[in-house]
């Protein structure tokens, strides 16, 4: 077991529980994950933070894909624990493993700062929608102030190196809207508590246009 490989199964998942999974956190998770319905996919579902969330009275189905192993035993065994039959597959959001046009809704919480080609997986995202379906979108990014995005520059190649592929720079609306969606903000700020270079947040609605 080379050292990269050690470190994203044994310490990896621990930064993220401590990043991902505060009450602070959750709170804003609280803004998107209960408007889910219907048949829902999870991208990035790893760790399961979101799954307590859900309005399981309005989901019929939920499936979800991470890249990580570790991380999916966790989601696999919450869903175990709170009864919850779920499809939860490794893979990557470059290549959803399901058909076009499976689900009411998507959710990506926390996980566009971290994958390769952040277009492609909202290309894909909107593939595996309904028509008319629904991206509920929580993430950090490129803050709005030039002195942070500065600092953001400065940091993100180490900060990627050690929070697997995080990227501290990457656009949310500006990457989601092209693809094909219509944008329905809810909140931004900078989130307390941590570096405002590490705190831009964005969340809200993008409805799926065009079908």
């Amino acid at each position: 077991m080379g050292l990269g490989h050690w470190y994203n199964e044994k310490i990896l998942p621990k930064c993220v529980a401590a990043g991902c999974g505060t009450p602070e956190v959750t709170e804003l998770r609280r803004q998107v994950v209960p408007l889910a319905r219907g048949d829902v996919f999870e991208m990035g579902v790893g760790g399961g933070y979101n799954q307590p969330l859900y309005d399981h009275s309005a989901v019929t189905s939920f499936a979800g894909i991470d890249p990580n192993g570790a991380l999916l035993d966790a989601a696999r065994a919450r869903a175990k624990e709170s009864g919850w039959e779920a499809d939860i597959r490794q893979g990557v959001g470059e290549a959803i493993p399901f058909d076009d046009a499976s689900f009411d809704t998507v959710v990506c919480t926390y996980t566009l700062c971290s994958v390769d080609d952040p277009a492609k997986v909202v290309s894909e995202m909107r593939r595996v929608l309904k028509p008319g379906g629904t991206l509920l979108y929580l993430e950090h990014g490129k803050a709005p102030d030039l002195a942070q995005q500065k600092w953001q520059r400065r940091l993100e190649p180490v900060w990627k190196r050690l929070m697997g592929n995080c990227h501290l720079t990457r656009e949310i609306g500006p990457v989601i809207a092209p693809a094909g969606f219509v944008l329905e903000p809810v909140g931004q700020e900078y989130f307390d508590g941590v570096p405002k270079w590490a705190g831009w947040m964005e969340w809200g609605v993008a409805r799926k246009a065009g079908d």
